[in-house]
């Protein structure tokens, strides 16, 4: 039988990892948006832990810079699942950028794509990503607002026009990046009259222009 003090220095050891975990990645997150070029050592510096610490998590600045970005990739899924289940289509589709805005998951892309090999896995959810867009996008089709030339791709690059917008203060920025979505989505929503579906100048972006950024 366990000891109960050597099972609960471990369960204590085990949550303490927990919390540096999470406050490196929130450290990560933070440090490699400002500068993508950053030192490792400033991320353990911001999570308050030693280095050490943080390498018996990572390998190194790349696996770090992939759980950030998997973890993010991760978020949309959960997001798009979400934003799915609703009833109505255009609150699906319109509920799905909003939250992906105030999840701030395109700074990843902007800041950090092709700054580390992905794996597997990560091509696996980027695909599941990519089939939950189409969804959304026939789902705001299917609602007779969404302009008829709008597609998946267009998503990435909406998404990633609000999360270029970013100020110091935090509050700030989440208000002007939905105000942004609020004017995008006006001028999108055919029912509010804004919208003509008169063509749009140039084809949407194709998957080898939205790929290559994450080819190293």
């Amino acid at each position: 039988m366990p000891n109960p003090t050597e099972a609960a220095d471990f369960s204590g050891r085990r949550a303490q990892a927990a919390r540096n975990d999470s406050a490196i990645l929130d450290a990560a997150r933070a440090v490699f948006l400002d500068d993508p070029k950053a030192p490792v050592s400033a991320v353990a510096s911001r999570a308050g832990v030693g280095i050490s610490a943080l390498y018996r998590r990572y390998g190194g600045k790349e696996d770090l810079l992939r759980q950030v970005c998997h973890d993010g990739l991760r978020r949309y899924i959960a997001e798009a699942e979400q934003a799915l289940a609703e009833d109505d289509d255009w609150q699906a589709f319109t509920s799905f950028l909003a939250r992906i805005v105030d999840a701030d998951v395109h700074s990843l892309t902007v800041h950090l794509a092709g700054s580390f090999e992905p794996t597997a896995e990560m091509g696996a959810d980027a695909a599941r990503s990519s089939e939950l867009a189409e969804r959304l996008t026939r789902r705001g089709h299917a609602s007779g607002r969404l302009r008829s030339d709008f597609t998946p791709a267009d998503i990435v690059l909406v998404l990633e026009g609000c999360a270029a917008l970013r100020f110091p203060d935090p509050e700030r920025t989440r208000r002007l990046r939905r105000r942004y979505l609020a004017l995008q989505l006006a001028g999108l929503d055919t029912a509010a009259g804004a919208a003509r579906d008169t063509g749009l100048p140039g084809p949407p972006a194709s998957e080898e222009e939205l790929g290559w950024r994450w080819r190293r």
